[in-house]
């Protein structure tokens, strides 16, 4: 990636940065922050604050190719025009797939009036153009990300292929940015919020005062294109496997600092890196607390924690994973890198020691927690423990959102190889700013391959007595989508996937609870929810 440095008026910039991709965005704008020199040039203070731009979200450059060059037929809203046939709301003639739509647009249809685009249009906007037919099929938008859209939970019983079932709202009027819940084996429920910390949320939905004591949560966030960002976010709370006899809880969470490292120091401003923390609650207070991993301060940087990961789940061997997502000062920098945290999933013992069979243990530099490496954006991490088998749930780019099997020493590809583009629908190719030569088939592909995006979030195996023909289903959550699938894998392969619930809200952790119930956790400008998921019959529905 190549950032332009140059001298121009506020209104100028503002106007710059709306047409640019959000991590090239991000990433020009923490390297003036970080060195002096360069900042000097970006406005009168010295250094770009993020928290001063006031940024809108960006316009969408394949949005106005689409206006430019396809409308004219296809309608602006591709719902059809005089001359040419919707793009939505029904399948296509000639394949739904992006590959189907791509070819298809390249080729053309010479017999039916359609021309090729090939002659036009190169090889990458064609791509482009397909991938922003397929979000708008999926009722996604890049400058949409659902925080402030019309939240209705669905009232009566909701049919779905194996099940039927109810919802139940637990509780609402939560801070509208949560993170996770954790159900207690008492029927209460762990919660954290990301810019106040942990809470226990009753068995009649009641929300506790903060428990005092925890790793402090920020809440200076910010808007920035259309996200809020922020460091020093609270983010994971987790159980110990034996939480019962030992009382162990474990937090996952941005510790951040000032004046605590060079970029720190020359930027004026925090920075923050991801840690994990155990400890336990007595008469509301947080004690005991122990470190189980954190970088050193060298690795904190003003990398916002909208992409960090931050979810931690275990084994039952005693063995503890976290992902740490993109964290580094800019999006490609030090994910292929061993000596360096970013874009990894890390394993420990419990008690935060290294494991000797961790895979790079015996690799001279290299941070010997990572298990696998090469991950941009780890938003859920569960093992399954009738499988035997660790699984990620992964946000690409634009495109490229992924449920990955995760296998030890491997890499997974990121900034390498993604099966999205960038957010301009550019090509992804970080491999050349980096210099790093690759073979594709060297690296892990997808088990489920989520392209359009729809801003893949948590997720579960499911197992328990509640919804027993969904046993070890995959029930994922997606933010931008806000819709809550079901998908069942065998050998490698999707067998079948439904929607659940669509268009409901963006949808940001899930976990089942002592009776089998379904808990998730909404997140929503008007207020976060947790709303709980019934069977009807508590058993299988005929088909």
């Amino acid at each position: 990636m190549r950032c332009l440095i140059i001298r121009i008026a506020r209104a100028e910039k503002t106007a710059l940065l709306a047409r640019l991709k959000f991590t090239q965005i991000l990433a020009c704008l923490l390297l003036f922050a970080a060195t002096p020199t360069l900042s000097q040039q970006s406005d009168s203070t010295g250094f770009v604050n993020l928290r001063d731009l006031k940024t809108p979200a960006r316009t969408d450059i394949v949005a106005e190719l689409y206006q430019q060059e396809c409308a004219v037929c296809h309608g602006e809203t591709l719902r059809g025009g005089a001359q040419g046939t919707p793009l939505v709301g029904q399948d296509l003639q000639h394949g739904n797939a992006i590959i189907d739509i791509a070819r298809n647009s390249s080729e053309g249809f010479p017999d039916t009036g359609m021309p090729a685009w090939s002659p036009v249009l190169s090889e990458d906007q064609i791509w482009a153009l397909a991938l922003y037919i397929s979000e708008q099929r999926q009722g996604t938008n890049l400058d949409d990300f659902r925080y402030n859209a019309p939240l209705v939970v669905p009232e009566g019983v909701i049919k779905s292929e194996r099940h039927d079932f109810t919802i139940e709202t637990v509780i609402q009027d939560l801070d509208p940015l949560p993170f996770s819940i954790e159900p207690l084996p008492d029927g209460r429920i762990l919660l954290s919020e990301k810019r106040r910390g942990i809470s226990v949320i009753s068995q009649t939905g009641i929300q506790s005062d903060l428990i005092s004591g925890t790793p402090a949560a920020f809440a200076d966030s910010f808007d920035f294109v259309g996200q809020p960002m922020g460091l020093g976010w609270m983010m994971e709370v987790a159980l110990h496997p034996e939480y019962e006899s030992n009382g162990w809880i474990y937090l996952h969470f941005g510790d951040r600092c000032s004046n605590c490292n060079e970029m720190s120091s020359a930027s004026g401003q925090p920075v923050s890196m991801n840690k994990v923390v155990r400890g336990q609650i007595e008469n509301d207070i947080w004690v005991n607390e122990e470190t189980i991993w954190e970088s050193p301060k060298e690795t904190y940087t003003l990398m916002p924690e909208i992409a960090v990961g931050g979810r931690i789940t275990f084994d039952d061997q005693g063995y503890i994973y976290f992902g740490v997502g993109m964290k580094g000062p800019l999006e490609h920098i030090g994910v292929q890198d061993l000596k360096l945290p970013y874009g990894k999933i890390m394993r420990l013992h419990d008690d935060g020691t290294i494991p000797l069979d961790n895979p790079f243990v015996e690799v001279p530099n290299a941070v010997q927690a990572i298990w696998s490496y090469g991950h941009r954006n780890p938003q859920g991490l569960e093992y399954s423990v009738e499988r035997r088998q660790l699984w990620s749930s992964e946000m690409g780019p634009r495109g490229g959102d992924e449920i990955n099997l995760i296998w030890p020493g491997l890499n997974y590809g990121w900034p390498l190889i993604s099966r999205g583009v960038n957010y301009d629908g550019t090509p992804i190719r970080f491999g050349e700013i980096l210099g790093i030569k690759f073979d594709p088939a060297d690296m892990i592909q997808p088990i489920v391959d989520l392209t359009p995006a729809p801003a893949v979030s948590s997720f579960i195996f499911y197992q328990g007595d509640m919804f027993p023909e969904w046993n070890d289903s995959i029930i994922v959550g997606t933010l931008r989508a806000s819709d809550l699938l079901r998908i069942v894998v065998e050998d490698g392969e999707v067998i079948q996937q439904e929607v659940l619930l669509e268009d409901i809200a963006r949808f940001r952790d899930i976990e089942v609870g002592p009776d089998g119930a379904i808990y998730i956790l909404l997140e929503h400008d008007s207020g976060g929810q947790i709303i709980r998921l019934t069977s009807v019959s508590g058993r299988a529905l005929a088909n």
